[in-house]
């Protein structure tokens, strides 16, 4: 390839692999969904975007972003959050999953595709996996109950990175029994050794950087960058692929370790890991020939009824078998198993090796790998919705905010919300104000606020809007940034008072909540000394003295007033008033 051409395909994969995932973020889509396709179409148009037309030898490139993935998957794994009858059914949706899916696919691929059990080996271990990445989205547009959203989220988080370990295994299995000396046992428990000890190595040095030298923000993302890196790279010199294991045992391990604060981390390495996803995925899919996918589209078609139709719905009803999961849910869960990004990132690193070694049939991991994310992508992502109505496993529509802060005036708009017909959640740091909560019968939102919204396997589960009311106004400025992105919805700030000297909250944007003489001062002091808030029907005239301050929709929408735009009632409305106290205006 010339300069121009070698510049011209890069510059095209870095356009294509970002814009595919912005758009996919807009259409509330997986990003598969568009990534593969397009890379797969321009891979056909053109050959600039051929990944070994760019790069002599792609195989280790992608074995190192695959590494990358891996980590950031084994770094979604805090057990902590995993409790109680939700780890039993999730647990048993693994193991049950991954010994009923491979055993199927041990079948089915060898009887569709006439390949050897080896080659039906590797795919099926391939096959077993979903992960975060492609059910999230799904479950965002699904907005199904907090139970099945929980149960769906943790089997992708934990069945990415595990199946990975479990294909490094069968892969390393697969390559001693094709040489030449036979399989020998010794070598394949020496090459498991040497990827978890490359991430032992990885953890003590990550330990050094982040806990000795106290490397946050952009350094702490670029060390995690290059220990991932250069450590699955050493293990790969060693034994093929044993990088991989390193990857997740040092993701796993930081996740589960003490002292290392991985939620707030992860936002920083996360932008690295989105665009490794997005230029690995553009690249795999233009390496995807047509010729090689037309010959299996009929078996490949036979192989995604199956799993969908049956495979994973017995692995549903095996797993929740004697729990307390319901019959829709249990239904909705047999409904939701789609393919993704280690699936395809594994069998592009697995596949070239293999047909490397001349395995019969190898070459066919990869095209009937694509064309199972294709379809199970394609079939959930139309069907989902749908089926979730259908058996009665949607969320209600109704707004379900989380107001942050225990002040008495705080409390009392919850009261008020709350007999406005909203499922309202409450948050506060101290005891005392926890406790205030409680007496006040309001629902208290568990963990740590901050380190849940800032991890994004650990979203605010349910929750429409967040209403951010502590007296601290730094705290609330800060908070409606880091938030934001963390809910399914908008984020509002009480506003500090006039002339604050705050360290950020002059100076921060976002939406502040009411007109600009209901600062959050303003009204503490107007709540003490009698104003309370009134709930009315919007058909009924306003009472002299009173202020509308958020408006709840007929269908249970919540609409604030806010100091940018105010909110105009509609007949069936509710209205939330501010009114004067018992002497007259406030």
């Amino acid at each position: 390839m010339t300069e121009e051409e070698i510049l011209l395909g890069i510059g095209l994969t870095v356009v294509l692999a970002v814009g595919s995932q912005i758009l996919a973020s807009r259409l509330r889509v997986p990003s598969l969904i568009l990534l593969l396709p397009v890379g797969f179409t321009a891979g056909a148009l053109t050959d600039v975007v051929h990944p070994d037309r760019l790069v002599p030898d792609f195989t280790p490139l992608v074995s190192l972003a695959v590494a990358v993935i891996l980590y950031d998957a084994g770094l979604g794994l805090d057990l902590r959050y995993l409790k109680g009858r939700t780890r039993n059914v999730v647990v048993q949706l693994i193991v049950l999953g991954v010994l009923i899916t491979w055993g199927a696919c041990l079948g089915l691929v060898t009887a569709l595709y006439d390949v050897p059990l080896t080659v039906a080996a590797m795919i099926g271990v391939i096959l077993v996996v979903s992960g975060p990445t492609v059910v999230g989205p799904l479950l965002d547009h699904v907005r199904p109950t907090d139970r099945v959203r929980r149960i769906l989220i943790w089997e992708g988080s934990l069945i990415d990175p595990l199946g990975g370990i479990l294909g490094a295994v069968v892969f390393h299995a697969v390559v001693r029994s094709q040489e030449s000396q036979g399989f020998r046992f010794g070598t394949f428990v020496a090459s498991l050794a040497v990827g978890v000890a490359g991430g032992v190595v990885g953890v003590a040095l990550l330990w050094a950087a982040l806990r000795k030298l106290g490397l946050s923000g952009t350094l702490g993302t670029l060390a995690q960058l290059a220990t991932v890196v250069g450590l699955s790279a050493a293990c790969d010199m060693v034994f093929d692929d044993t990088g991989l294991i390193a990857a997740i045992v040092m993701g796993m391990a930081l996740a589960n370790l003490p002292g290392f604060d991985m939620p707030a981390r992860r936002p920083f390495f996360g932008t690295v890991v989105e665009l490794v996803i997005g230029l690995l995925f553009i690249s795999i899919s233009a390496s995807v020939a047509p010729d090689t996918v037309v010959p299996l589209l009929l078996p490949s078609l036979a192989l995604v009824a199956a799993l969908v139709l049956v495979v994973r719905p017995l692995v549903a009803v095996c797993a929740t078998a004697r729990t307390d999961v319901g019959s829709g849910d249990r239904r909705f869960i047999g409904w939701m198993a789609p393919r993704g990004i280690v699936a395809a990132s594994t069998a592009t690193t697995f596949s070239a090796t293999l047909v490397d070694k001349g395995l019969r049939g190898a070459d066919k991991i990869l095209p009937v790998t694509f064309l199972v994310i294709v379809g199970t992508v394609l079939v959930y992502a139309l069907t989902a919705r749908p089926v979730a109505a259908r058996l009665g496993v949607v969320r209600s529509a109704r707004a379900r905010p989380l107001l942050v802060g225990a002040a008495p005036w705080v409390i009392d708009l919850a009261r008020s919300l709350r007999t406005a017909g909203l499922e309202v959640l409450m948050w506060a740091g101290l005891p005392q104000e926890r406790e205030r909560i409680g007496q006040a019968g309001i629902e208290l939102a568990p963990g740590e606020l901050l380190a849940t919204v800032t991890d994004p396997e650990a979203r605010l589960e349910g929750v429409t809007s967040v209403l951010l009311l502590t007296d601290d106004d730094d705290f609330n400025a800060l908070a409606s940034v880091v938030v934001q992105n963390r809910i399914e919805g908008p984020v509002y700030r009480i506003g500090p008072p006039p002339g604050s000297q705050g360290v950020v909250a002059p100076y921060t944007g976002g939406a502040v909540l009411f007109g600009p003489g209901h600062v959050r001062s303003a009204l503490a002091d107007r709540h003490g000394r009698g104003a309370r808030f009134l709930v009315r029907p919007a058909s009924d005239p306003v009472p002299p003295g009173h202020e509308t301050l958020f408006v709840v929709r007929a269908d249970g929408r919540l609409e604030p007033v806010t100091q940018a735009q105010e909110v105009t009632p509609a007949e069936g409305d509710t209205l939330v008033l501010l009114g004067p106290g018992p002497d007259g205006p406030s």
